[in-house]
């Protein structure tokens, strides 16, 4: 296999720094620019010099842990799947917080790599103020470890929280990363499609007796709350209408392209389906934490020609379906961490096919455009909070707050990779959920339009 430009020296690189005595190397990649088989290279590298005897792999989802062995696998010529001769084993971080009695002798006696995939999920500093992953991390593995390699495609977490094993710079405390490759240089090299963001407004929402000349406007000057646009009707219609007509000119050269959608909730995700189906004659699945195996779904999705799948945050990071073209994004998360995800999800080229754009469509909300219009920043203005006093449960209730202000039971899920809380098995049409909290009334009696940002 031939590397990129960008991964053989970010290979360079880390070796250098390696051989001059420093231990935790971090490298920023811009989603599907192939981070896993720089990482794959790295280590095989270090394999073939005599300087490590194995490597450890840590992932956020279950998915990404099966594609980070494959490649691996595939480049080491040697197994990953922690078997007696294999050369190394591939865990999700949830598996690393669950084995506490886990001694991970290993590490004392061999000189072992530990690779950390997506370790902005892993946060805190220290120990008495990190998450269970951060914790584990800090307290077990950080200082037995040969050499670490942390990755990342967006390096900050919502809750500006410091990332577990970054260095940051005073006085403004933002992440140092030893290695840089970003969307535009990505872009440019043709590693990744160009991003086209296509944010849908209204020019006249009535609510009650006023109206307002765009969708920033009533929902700042309005009761109208962004879960009440992803419910109307009229709305949900229109952007899945203009997805449904995008997706059909790409597969004309593109023939098995497909559509993501990010729902808000299981409620609103199976309207949607519903919709994909029945009005728009869309072959369509979906995936939930509900639903038995969805990884198989996600793995079928990805080797076979449906045109959509719809999920609410399962699909949303590190999960690898080249063929998808377009996102739909309709979820009451609005952070740029889970905005930049999602696009992620539809910039991965693939050989011998037109790889030119992929697009995001969305609504017109504040954030959502102040977001578009950061994208082409990689390392966007967020700075790291270094918080010495607040309890840690503190912090994670006002994240939790943060993030779902709609109280949407599904969009609360969605973040417990991040925010490490137990949600009960429920769906939305239990008593007490969002479901309950019916949608206000408002009208769509202007004309749609939308706003393009063609970046780079």
């Amino acid at each position: 296999m031939k590397l990129r430009s960008w991964q053989l020296d970010c290979v360079k690189s880390a070796k250098t720094a390696f051989s001059l005595g420093q231990k935790n190397y971090l490298a920023l990649a811009t989603p599907g620019a192939g981070k896993t088989v720089m990482a794959a290279f790295l280590a095989k590298t270090l394999l073939d010099n005599g300087q490590i005897d194995h490597v450890i792999c840590f992932a956020p989802s279950k998915t990404v842990t099966k594609a980070i062995a494959e490649t691996f696998s595939s480049i080491l010529g040697r197994g990953m799947d922690g078997f007696i001769g294999d050369v190394g084993a591939v865990y999700t971080y949830q598996f690393l917080a669950m084995n506490n009695s886990k001694n991970w002798q290993i590490l004392s006696n061999h000189r072992v790599l530990l690779v950390f995939d997506e370790i902005h999920h892993a946060g805190g500093s220290v120990e008495a103020l990190a998450n269970s992953w951060g914790r584990e991390i800090l307290t077990k593995l950080k200082d037995k470890a040969s050499f670490i390699l942390s990755m990342t495609g967006t390096p900050w977490r919502s809750d500006n929280a410091p990332i577990t094993l970054a260095r940051y710079i005073e006085p403004d405390w933002r992440v140092a990363c030893d290695y840089t490759y970003g969307l535009a240089q990505a872009v440019r090299d043709g590693v990744c499609r160009a991003p086209e963001i296509r944010l849908f407004d209204n020019s006249c929402l009535r609510v009650e007796s006023e109206s307002y000349c765009s969708i920033s406007d009533a929902l700042e000057n309005s009761d109208i709350r962004y879960a009440d646009l992803l419910d109307n009707t009229e709305a949900l219609n229109h952007i899945l209408k203009q997805a449904v007509s995008k997706l059909a000119s790409v597969r004309m050269f593109h023939p098995d392209a497909g559509g993501l959608v990010v729902a808000k909730s299981i409620g609103h995700a199976q309207r949607i389906i519903k919709l994909l189906r029945q009005q728009y004659q869309q072959t369509a699945v979906l995936v939930t934490y509900q639903e038995l195996n969805p990884d198989r779904i996600i793995e079928r999705f990805r080797e076979d020609n449906t045109q959509w799948i719809v999920s609410i945050s399962m699909v949303s990071e590190g999960t690898d379906i080249p063929r998808l073209r377009l996102c739909v994004h309709l979820s009451t998360i609005k952070t740029e961490l889970f905005f930049r995800q999602v696009l992620g999800r539809v910039l991965r080229t693939i050989p011998a096919v037109d790889n030119k754009s992929g697009w995001l469509y969305t609504f017109a909300e504040s954030q959502l455009l102040s977001f578009a219009e950061r994208i082409q920043v990689d390392i966007p203005d967020h700075k790291c909070k270094l918080i010495e006093s607040m309890d840690i449960r503190t912090q994670i209730n006002i994240n939790l707050e943060d993030t779902c202000p709609d109280n949407d039971v599904e969009s609360a899920k969605s973040t417990e990779s991040e925010l490490e809380i137990e949600f009960p098995d429920i769906d939305d049409s239990m008593p007490g959920t969002s479901q309950e909290l019916a949608p206000l009334l408002f009208r769509l009696d202007g004309q749609f339009r939308h706003e393009v940002f063609s970046i780079f």
